[in-house]
């Protein structure tokens, strides 16, 4: 059985990778670490310069030094030393293969992809010896680790972490910025083209009515504001729709309440088939905003 399943080579600055293990192994828990080590790799400076993320079977290791990150996934029957042993390899291999000045102007991800083979053989020597060849270092490590024992973080930071590093935060009022919502459906499509063309009739008939309620001593003043009011709704819906909203539900009830309600105030200046147009087009878009739900988040660690 592998005790070192995964390994993972990041800069800290700003989380890009730079190389990884090859994957032969696809269990849900490995998948689970794995985008942990996303996670850490962009918050890096949440978080201390060696850690432990403990899980069920799979624990993660890393150890963050001179700009480099060093993340690795383990079977928990590993010893904890063995692990940081690992590690410490690892970043000795690196650093004698590439300087701090290349690392720090890699531009695109994985740029030292074929550092891969490197740990492919760091990791076949401890799975098939279960350890470092001298022990000698394997002591230091130990002692290091009694003087300076790695902080062990809790998943529940983890994922908290997750989400402030890829704008997942739950959202307060009157924000809703960087959530991903489901793609726009077709029926969507035609809610927003129908909600436009309302939009737009309600406009044009209050600025018409502007000019006759000056002539008439500002007698049809709440007709136009009824028709303006139509109009500041349908936009509303529009952008619901496009766009996460905290609140979306009492929010695109209110909108709808308030297009009923100006429709009815308009009934005697519109007759029963555009007025069911309108809040037939106002029901549907408010159908569309609930059910358009936020995109599931899959796993995008890329390795």
């Amino acid at each position: 059985m592998s005790l070192i399943l995964f390994a993972f080579v990041v800069r800290v600055r700003d989380g890009l990778p730079l190389s990884a293990s090859t994957d032969f192994e696809h269990n849900r828990e490995l998948q689970e670490r794995k985008q942990q080590l996303r996670t850490i790799s962009k918050a890096l400076a949440r978080f201390p310069d060696r850690g432990t993320v403990k899980g069920q079977e799979l624990n993660i290791y890393f150890v963050c030094t001179e700009g480099v990150s060093y993340l690795t996934v383990c079977h928990c029957s590993l010893p904890v030393a063995k692990a940081f042993c690992f590690l410490e390899d690892l970043r000795w291999e690196f650093t004698a293969c590439f300087s701090s000045a290349v690392v720090a102007l890699a531009a695109r991800p994985y740029p030292f992809l074929e550092f891969d083979s490197t740990i492919q053989k760091l990791k076949q020597q401890y799975n098939q010896s279960g350890g470092p060849a001298l022990e000698v270092t394997l002591a230091e490590v130990q002692e290091d680790l009694r003087i300076h024992p790695p902080q062990v973080i809790k998943l529940e930071e983890v994922e908290l972490t997750n989400g402030a590093a890829n704008g997942y935060m739950e959202q307060g009022p009157g924000s809703g910025h960087n959530v991903r919502l489901k793609p726009v459906t077709a029926p969507g499509i035609l809610s927003l083209v129908l909600n436009i063309m309302c939009a737009s009739l309600n406009l044009i008939r209050g600025i018409h009515l502007i000019e006759y309620t000056f002539q008439d001593d500002f007698e049809g003043i709440w007709n136009v504001v009824t028709f303006l009011l139509a109009f500041v709704c349908c936009v509303f819906q529009c952008h619901l729709y496009l766009f996460h909203s905290s609140l979306k539900k009492l929010k695109s009830f209110t909108l709808l309440s308030v297009i009923v309600l100006c429709n009815l105030y308009l009934l005697g200046m519109r007759n029963l088939w555009q007025l069911m147009f309108h809040v037939s087009v106002a029901s549907l878009s408010t159908v569309l905003i609930l059910t358009r739900k936020l995109q599931d988040r899959s796993s995008d660690c890329g390795v």
